[in-house]
Formats: structure tokens, sequence, C-alpha cells
């Protein structure tokens, strides 16, 4: 079980500032003690010479690394198998991506949004490399939310051998996961088949998981028990994390409000203050518009998730392809900028009128911005009345596990989620 280290008291008020967490491998609080006094004791131990003999390091725990709240960052990393039966296990994390972001974009840790990066895997796929135990890595932890919903839409599914420890292992050595403890870093996986399938044991992930302070859950594809007689719990219960059971087959629940064509309206005011530079810029900008256009296509709920997160800078920020974000990060890039980087409408203007320019644009986008999140707060309260009015118990889907796991496990480093 964690042990939680609080580094900050109770506000009057009784909420609970950021705290760290640790991975301990003792099983409990009386183990703890003894194996510290251990080592108390082993330290005042002397040669016959005088000389001290040096404690014997205890390694059991990963080293402390604070963080301030400003510097805090949750790192997701999903795992998807993508076995013939899965399409529907697709479709589904693809409307739940601007859900989960939009969620994990109202935590909050000491007045602090922390950053949020996700990363991408497959597995079962059997044009994977054999040697890599069929799995790869889609995207590596990144911020540039266009270019995740790019890859999963370009996700399909092929018959293969699904190995879950080795995904997991991957990911875990792979990946760019944060020091120390202040950060929630944690893996999804989902699948249905077994999970000891594979020659790389689960364990050792989990060992990995553990020492880098990773929590993992496990989402089965299917019936509860089905999931327990194919061993998904266990990666939970190594990994310090949550198991659960999805119909991944089943219709997403989501709600189309009043408010969401107003906030399509929006959207294409605020994509016209996007602004590329160089080729990445170019490229990026396209990626932009074709990721509303899968989305909408797709869920026009779903695609109104998305308005939402781009109205918001601490989640969809693009310094580095946009005049407008790269601006505000550096007020000198527009003097930095190189000429042949600059869209042809403005290559010809002096740099204080390229400065005016930017600023003009990020004061529409900021118009913008305030106007979404003012529709945004009428939408969600719509949202939540209509499901009000629905009886009977809730259909467990991707969205659903991990909305629910998400704000639970956020709690444990003190990023609090409303």
């Amino acid at each position: 079980m964690p042990t939680r280290l609080i580094k900050s008291s109770l506000l009057a008020g009784g909420l609970l500032l950021c705290t760290g967490i640790i991975y301990s491998s003792v099983g409990n609080s009386t183990k703890s003690r003894k194996k510290t006094a251990s080592a108390a004791s082993e330290s005042t131990r002397i040669k016959s010479n005088g000389t001290p003999i040096p404690a014997n390091p205890v390694n059991d725990n990963p080293k402390r690394i604070s963080a301030p709240p400003s510097a805090r960052k949750i790192q997701v990393a999903i795992l998807l198998d993508v076995s013939n039966s899965m399409d529907g296990l697709i479709s589904q994390a693809k409307a739940q991506l601007w859900n989960m972001v939009s969620l994990l974009g109202k935590s909050n840790c000491d007045g602090y949004t922390p950053k949020i990066e996700i990363a991408l895997y497959e597995y079962g796929r059997s044009s994977n490399k054999p040697s890599a135990g069929y799995v790869q890595q889609i995207t590596p932890f990144t911020t540039d939310l266009d270019e995740v919903s790019k890859q999963l839409f370009r996700l399909t599914t092929m018959g293969g051998d699904e190995y879950c420890g080795q995904v997991m292992y991957n990911s875990l050595n792979d990946l760019k996961w944060e020091d120390g403890p202040d950060h929630y870093k944690v893996i999804f996986i989902a699948g249905n088949e077994d999970f000891l399938q594979g020659n790389l044991p689960f364990t050792k992930a989990c060992a990995i998981a553990k020492q880098k302070q990773v929590v993992v859950n496990t989402i089965y594809c299917g019936d509860r028990l089905q999931g327990l007689n194919e061993h998904w719990n266990l990666g939970a219960e190594c990994g310090n994390g949550s198991f659960t059971h999805i119909n991944s087959n089943a219709a997403i629940d989501l709600v189309a409000t009043p408010y969401d064509d107003r906030l399509f309206e929006l959207n294409k005011v605020l994509n016209a203050t996007y602004i590329g530079y160089g080729q990445l810029g170019r490229e990026s900008k396209v990626k932009q518009e074709e990721a509303d256009a899968q989305n909408y296509a797709m869920s026009k709920s779903a695609a109104a998730e998305r308005v939402v997160v781009k109205g918001k800078k601490s989640l969809y920020s693009n310094t580095q392809w946009d005049l407008v974000d790269a601006q505000e990060a550096d007020p000198q890039f527009y003097n930095k900028v190189a000429p042949s980087a600059l869209p042809e409408s403005i290559i010809s203007k002096s740099r204080a009128e390229i400065k005016a320019y930017i600023e003009s644009l990020a004061a529409k986008r900021k118009e913008i911005q305030k106007e979404l999140e003012l529709i945004q707060a009428q939408r969600e309260k719509f949202i939540l009345a209509e499901k009000a009015k629905k009886t009977g118990s809730v259909e467990q889907t991707l969205a659903t596990e991990m909305e629910k796991i998400l704000r639970e496990q956020a709690r444990r480093t003190g990023i609090q989620i409303p």
C-alpha cells in the first residue's frame, strides 16, 4: 500500500494541499518501524579499530524527489489491444480522449493545473515485430493532442497474440517517466485475452512500475468474472492500481446539448487565430483541421468536448508551431523567428508589425476562450441534469471507468479533480 507524505497542513476549509506518494514494499507499519530501527542500529556499529561501519543502504523505496506544484505532471500511458475483437474498444478510446483531457484539465494542485502528457501503445497486432512482443509505441509522452487524436483514428484491428506483460514492460522502459512521487504517473491497459500470455512475466513489469512509482490499472473488455479467470486483476494488484471491466461494444453515453452549435461556431473563429510558422506549422495546421473533422464525423458530443479542450490554454498549447503560443512562451519570439519560417501574409512586415499582429491574434483568442468557458459551464449543467433523469444502472465503458479511477488516484498525489 502507498504511504502518504504530507507536505502541507490542512487549510481551514479542510482542503488537502499537494502531497507526495511513495510505494512501500513493507506490508505494514510495524515491519516498517522494525526495518527503520534496524537500519538506525546498523549505522551506529563500528569496527574494532574505531572506524564506523556505514549502514547498508535501504533501497526498498524510490528516492524522494519533491517537485513544486507549478512543475507537477500527469502522465497517462494508454495501452490498447488491437486484436480482431477490439473494434469497440478503439471506438471508445477515440471518443474518450477529449473527455479524459477535459477532466484532467480541471485538476488542481495548490492553485496550479498539472501539465498533462499522453502516450499511446498498441499490442496484439501480428504485423508488429515478434521480437518486441507484437508491441508498438504509437506516440511517446506528448502534449500534442491533435497528434494523439490522429493516431487513434488510424488504429485498426488485426489478429495477433496479446502479451500484456510485454506492453507494460516496453512502456515503462521506453517512456520518459518523471522522477519522484509528486507526479501522477499512470498506465491503463485494456484488452480481453489471458493476462499471462507471452514469455515476459507481468511481475517483471510491475517491479519497474513500483521503482518508477507508476500506477498500473487493468481494464478487461468483457464479463468481470471472466476477467478474473484470465488474471487481469493480478496486474492491477501488483501495480498498486485498480482492476475493472467494461462492455467495449456498448454505445458511449454522449449527451447532445443546445450549446454545442455555438461551440462549433466559436471553434471556427478560434482556429483562425492559429497561424503556423515553419514546415511544422503548415503540417500542424492541417492536422488541427483534420482532427476537428474526424471527431465531428464520429460524434458531435465528442467534437464538442474537443472544442472545450482547445479553449483552455493550459491543455491545448502549441508553442512548437503556432505564433501566438510561441510568443506567449517567449516574449522575444517575434524578434527571433526566421523570416523564412513566417507565413507569406506577414513575411514582408517589420518586426514591430509582426509583434503587433501576434498580439492582436492573442487578444482575439483570449476573448474566445472566455466565451467558451462560460458556454461550457452551462453545457456541463445541462449534461448533469440530463444524466440525472436516467434510471437504472449505467453501462461500464472506457470513459466511465477511466474517469472514476483518475479522480480517485490523482488524490494520492494531492491533485484534486472536482
